[in-house]
């Protein structure tokens, strides 16, 4: 029941999701077509106006690790209801992009049909930010193996575990300095904390998170700080020498320990703040968290329309970035909300 629901994870889902557009966003400014880092100053600017940006996939994982661990259902049951709820609908846009691909990019029927056919292998149609589901059914398939342990680790354990899984949150940048660590080596994918790396990290973060209370808001204030000036920073100071896309967003990973700490900082600043969701301002925010899913799995058909339209038209990040984010954002959730009024749209929104 939506008057059931809590009220600051709603917020950290919309919040989550709206950074997520932001991102895609901003891609158009610092990736050049060819897929090279763009060298300008508005690749400075986005430095400072996106490298919050990095926490929204450490958001979603966490609120699954709140609500979903332990698992209080069958596994059978608990797959069903899951995998049901992701999976249909990554099918659906998955086709539903391809056929706008042969619409409006030229694709050839052949093209479209094998797009179709490539759900089922990495990404559907190329579209980037589909790694999302692969990983999310990843992590449903690890809940039932991680909720006997969760239903008898007490509060110094799960605090060891997740110690082991900042310090591996920190290789991105030991490797700078060693390259290879701990095992690493051509024939071993797999060294020391190999296991401790990852997003089931924020997956089990979450749940320790509801048991045992989340960061002071000062302190919440602080990580977001912290992780904001080492995120930016080590981005910026990157611009000039890095050569690929990858080396540029050294700081941006999803799992590093900084964005981890500004993560867990805005987990903290919402929950930590009194929220009156009965308005209509609280009960907009409900509903477009019950459509999240199908709202982050259609972004990017509504984002890639107004991108054709916006980007450079005003020669300004600050303006362009901004402005295309707000629309993808409304319309995006107000082409999901008259979709949801079609009949078995559970099935293919989620």
């Amino acid at each position: 029941m939506r008057n059931q629901r809590n009220f600051s994870m709603d917020i950290l889902r919309v919040l989550a999701c709206f950074l997520v557009m932001w991102q895609h966003v901003s891609e158009y400014y610092y990736i050049s077509p060819e897929g090279l880092p763009v060298k300008a100053a508005s690749t400075y600017l986005i430095g400072y106006i996106t490298s919050l940006d990095r926490c929204c996939v450490g958001l979603f994982v966490m609120i699954s690790g709140y609500f979903l661990l332990p698992i209080k259902d069958s596994v059978d049951i608990f797959f069903r209801k899951r995998l049901n709820r992701i999976v249909w609908p990554f099918i659906f846009w998955g086709v539903i992009y391809a056929i706008y691909n042969l619409i409006s990019r030229g694709d050839t029927l052949v093209q479209c049909l094998t797009n179709m056919a490539h759900i089922f292998v990495n990404f559907g149609t190329e579209l980037g930010h589909m790694w999302f589901v692969y990983m999310l059914i990843g992590i449903y398939l690890l809940a039932p193996v991680l909720s006997p342990w969760l239903q008898t680790a007490n509060k110094k354990t799960l605090q060891l575990y997740l110690a082991i899984w900042l310090v591996a949150s920190a290789l991105p940048y030991i490797h700078l300095v060693y390259p290879k660590i701990w095992g690493e080596c051509f024939w071993n994918p797999t060294p020391m904390l190999y296991y401790f790396t990852g997003f089931g990290g924020y997956f089990i973060l979450g749940f320790y998170l509801r048991k045992y209370g989340y960061p002071s808001r000062i302190a919440s204030v602080f990580l977001i700080l912290i992780g904001y000036i080492i995120t930016s920073l080590v981005y910026i100071t990157r611009i000039e020498t890095a050569e690929t896309v990858a080396s540029l967003e050294l700081s941006w990973g999803e799992t590093n320990i900084n964005v981890i700490m500004m993560a867990v900082g805005i987990y903290g600043l919402v929950c930590s703040l009194q929220w009156k969701g009965q308005n209509l301002l609280g009960r907009l925010v409900t509903d477009n968290a019950v459509k999240g899913y199908g709202i982050y799995l259609a972004h990017v058909l509504v984002l890639s329309e107004f991108a054709e339209i916006f980007v450079g038209k005003y020669d300004s990040v600050l303006i362009e970035i901004p402005l295309i984010t707000i629309m993808t954002f409304v319309m995006t959730y107000l082409l999901i909300t008259v979709m949801s009024y079609l009949p078995k749209s559970k099935y293919w929104l989620g």
